[in-house]
This record gives structure tokens, sequence and C-alpha cells, in this order.
């Protein structure tokens, strides 16, 4: 009888022991596996009916509560809370999520809160508000983001494109928009390549409105059309036929050679003592439009318009080369073409939209070292500019030798387009009002084409039927362009042998 208690008194110890050490393990288990920790975030919107009215809704994860700082002294323990703020201000909202550990995590996010009718009379007055370019620095220019504004382009009072400068752009509180172009309308080139108008100043009348594809584009004359200002987004859109603002062919997502039937853009308004300031700008794909409007308090602050134009640059030393070329093969392989005037510097740096580097293997893996040409922007030229006004007098002919590659993507606005532009750019501030081009699309793909081209037979460009290169003594730029302009569809491509014959 003993023998047999111990026996069953073993068994029941060591079944004892058995769950205790599951239980263990598994109390065990359960504090190995804490809650994950909280990921704090939120949006808002403000109300349409009463800006100072705000409503948070929150997208945190891994939370159990919620504690917000609104940065106005007031808090909440909501999960969304709408909160009221006393008045307009800019406010840092700081929002903390907390698990059930009480590990926490923290989101924050910067609101201006507008009253509409404050911000509508910095935009419009009391009754109306007229706006002009401002006259002092740069007023408009593009690049390729707001980071890079004006980078590749801009314009100031000067005396180029007078014009602008007095035309004036009225916003009323009635809703009404105003512009009057005081009798003179520029002729943009985007817009008017190819007429009698362009890059000029020209009178503003409804016979001169003619665009490049002939289509008559008088809307965008002096008019009067509607607006609506959202403050809390800083949007104007201008409705009616031909409103603009900025220059004339921008629209809301693209430019158009017509005159649109509304238009978006951004506008940010800054009080100054006696004037304010007004920044619009247009974001498209990779370029970026912007300008500065100015509205005078004070009149006498206000600049005079400089109407007749500098002499700009200088004249260069003529030179008269038997012998014009560059291989790529390596940065000393070149006859006059001096690597050192490629833009934007020693053929090798990303700017204004391309991106060019000498001496990489020949992609058909049989000849010698080349020219990569990178194509990242708009404005993709790899330009030369020389240090002489070139003679033509030895030179009849120019070619390059191009490989394009079929890996490229064609479908959408990147072009098998070659060009080699010729102009003049030591005097002239804008080489390519003036300039001749010489066109040609590959046709063959993935192998080296050598493309020629007769000097007097150029084929594009404002400078086409007014000149030939050896009819003028002060050339000094080249370019070649590949895969066509006015885009920012990327592509690579490879040059060499850029030669003048």
């Amino acid at each position: 009888m003993k023998n047999s208690f111990s026996k069953w008194g073993t068994r029941f110890f060591l079944m004892i022991g058995v769950i205790s050490l599951i239980t263990f393990v598994s109390c065990k288990d359960d504090e190995e596996d804490p809650p994950a920790n909280p990921i704090a975030s939120f949006q808002y919107v403000i109300s349409t009916t009463n800006f100072l009215e705000v409503t948070f809704t929150n997208y945190s994860q891994n939370a159990t509560s919620y504690s917000w700082n609104f940065g106005d002294g007031q808090t909440s323990v909501e999960a969304n809370p709408v909160h009221a703020f006393t008045a307009a201000g800019t406010y840092t909202v700081v929002l903390t999520a907390k698990n059930s550990a009480n590990a926490s995590a923290t989101f924050n996010q910067t609101i201006e809160i507008k009253d509409p009718n404050s911000a509508l009379a910095l935009l419009a007055g009391e009754t109306s508000k007229t706006w002009k370019l401002f006259r002092e620095g740069t007023c408009m220019g593009v690049g390729p983001d707001a980071a890079s504004a004006r980078l590749w382009w801009s314009l100031s009072n000067t005396g180029a494109r007078p014009c602008y400068y007095f035309q004036e752009y009225t916003f009323k509180r009635d809703g009404s928009y105003v512009f009057d172009d005081h009798g003179s309308f520029w002729g943009e080139g985007a817009v008017f390549a190819g007429t009698a108008v362009n890059e000029s100043c020209f009178e503003a009348i409804a016979s001169n409105m003619v665009n490049s594809a002939g289509a008559d584009v008088s809307a965008w004359l002096s008019g009067t059309h509607a607006f609506t200002y959202d403050p809390a987004t800083n949007t104007i859109t201008l409705t009616g036929t031909g409103a603009w603002l900025g220059l004339p062919q921008l629209g809301t997502a693209a430019e158009s050679i017509v005159p649109e039937a509304s238009k978006s853009f951004k506008a940010v308004i800054e009080e100054k003592d006696g004037y304010d300031l007004m920044t619009v700008s247009y974001t498209y794909a990779a370029l970026y439009w912007d300008f500065t409007y100015v509205s005078y308090s004070n009149p006498a602050l206000e600049p005079e318009v400089i109407q007749i134009t500098p002499p700009y640059g200088e004249d260069l030393p003529n030179l008269t080369p038997a012998e014009m070329w560059n291989t790529f093969e390596t940065a000393t392989s070149f006859v006059v073409l001096d690597t050192a005037g490629v833009y934007p510097g020693n053929g090798t740096a990303a700017n204004g939209g391309m991106a060019f580097t000498i001496g990489v293997a020949d992609p058909a893996g049989v000849g010698v070292n080349c020219g990569k040409y990178d194509r990242k922007g708009t404005y993709q030229e790899l330009q030369f500019q020389m240090e002489n006004d070139i003679q033509f007098n030895n030179f009849t002919t120019v070619s390059v030798d191009v490989y394009m590659p079929s890996s490229n993507n064609y479908s959408g606005t990147l072009t098998k387009g070659i060009a080699v532009i010729i102009g003049e750019a030591s005097q002239t501030e804008q080489w390519w009002t003036g300039h001749l081009q010489y066109d040609a699309t590959a046709t063959v793909m993935d192998a080296w084409v050598t493309y020629t081209f007769n000097l007097n037979a150029p084929t594009s460009g404002p400078g086409m039927g007014v000149y030939t290169p050896g009819e003028r003594t002060d050339l000094d730029f080249f370019a070649i362009s590949l895969g066509g302009g006015g885009h920012a569809d990327e592509g690579t491509f490879y040059i060499r042998n850029f030669r003048f014959n």
C-alpha cells in the first residue's frame, strides 16, 4: 500500500510541475509580445462657412489614446476633434498618440488660418486693386522647381519687353477681373513664332493677334472677366475666355497657344511698407514659372519703365578657322570647339535640363569613346559659347554623328529629333530670338549615323529666310538638341564628331 501511494503521488506531483511549466511559459510568451509602437498622423480641413473652424481626421495607427495641442493654448483628447481657433494666424498643431503600454509618437503640421475677407482685401482692396509687374529686380522667370525658380531665364526692367510693365491687372470685390493692355502686347515666341510680331512689342489690335498656327488669339487683349480666390489654398481662378495673368499661354496644367475658358494658379501676397507684392506661380512637370506683381499705396515708390535696351554684352574678336570640330573622345579632342565653352560647364555638370559627359564608351562596343547626352528637362540643348565671332568663309556644311538607342521611351513627348543650332549670344541676351536651326529625324536606331546639313539651307528658327551663316560676322553660339524641345521627358543619346566642313 505504501508503494502504491508513493507511485501515484509521484505522478501527481509530476503533473502539477508540467502544468506549472506550461503556465509559466505561456505567461512568459505574453510578456515578450508588447503592443506595437504607435504611429501618429492626421489631416485637416478648414470649414468653408467658418474659417476659424478646423476638422481634424486622425490617421494614427497602433494607438489607444490621443492628445492634441492646437498651438493656441487649447488641447483635446478626442480622436477626431473639431477645433475653433479664436483668431486668424499660423499655428503648429501637435498630435501625440499612445498605445496601451504608454509608448508614444508625435506628429505636427503648421496650418495657416486666414480671414477670407481680409485675404480678399489684400488681393482686391476695399472695392478694387490694380497690380503691375514689379519693376525692381527680376519680375518673372522659369526654372525646374520652386527651389530653383528663375534659374533658366528671368526678366528685369532693363528695356526688354517694356510693354509687359505698362499692362495692368485689376481685381474687384464684386468678383470681376479687368485686364488693360495699354495698347501694347508682347509677341511671346511660344505663341507667335514665325509671325511678324514674334519677340517684339506690337500694337494691341485684333489684326495682330494671330498665333503661329494662324488662330485668332485676340481674346487675350484688354477685357473684363471673373475671378474666384481661395485664400486657404492661395489659389486664384480666372474665368472667361482669354483671361490671363503671368504669360498668356500659361494654363492650369499645361501651356496653350490659344485662349482658354479658365485657368487657376497659386498667388501669395506680402504686405510691404507703401506697397504689396503678389507672387503668382504655375507648376508643371519639371517646370516652374513665377511672376512678381506690385500694387502701390504710395505711387512715389514706383520706378519708371526702362524702354530703351542698353547694349548687352560685347563684340567678340573675329576668327576665320580652317578647321572646327570636337570628337568628345577626351576633354582635349577638339579644334576651336573648346569643351570649356560647353554649357553647362566643362561638359560634365547637370543644369538647365541636361547633362553631358565626355569620354564614355562607344555604345556600339566597337569604336572610340564619345559623348553621352542625358536629356533631363525642358531646356535641354548642349550649348557652345565661343570666344570669337566665327567667320564661315571655309565652311559649307555642319555634321554630327548620333547614336539613338531604341531603349528610350518615344511613346510620349520624347522624339527622335536631331537639331544643330547656330546663333549669336555674346551681344544678344536671348539667343533663341534669332537663331538658325538644322533639323533631322532619326530612322535608324542602335547604330551610329552621320547627319550632315547645308549651312545655306536651315530648316527652322527665327533667322531662317533672314540670313545664312556666311552673311553674318557675329555668330558665336552653337548647340545640339536631341529628343525634341519644349518637354521634360528624359532620354539618353550619344554623339561624336561634331564638325564644320
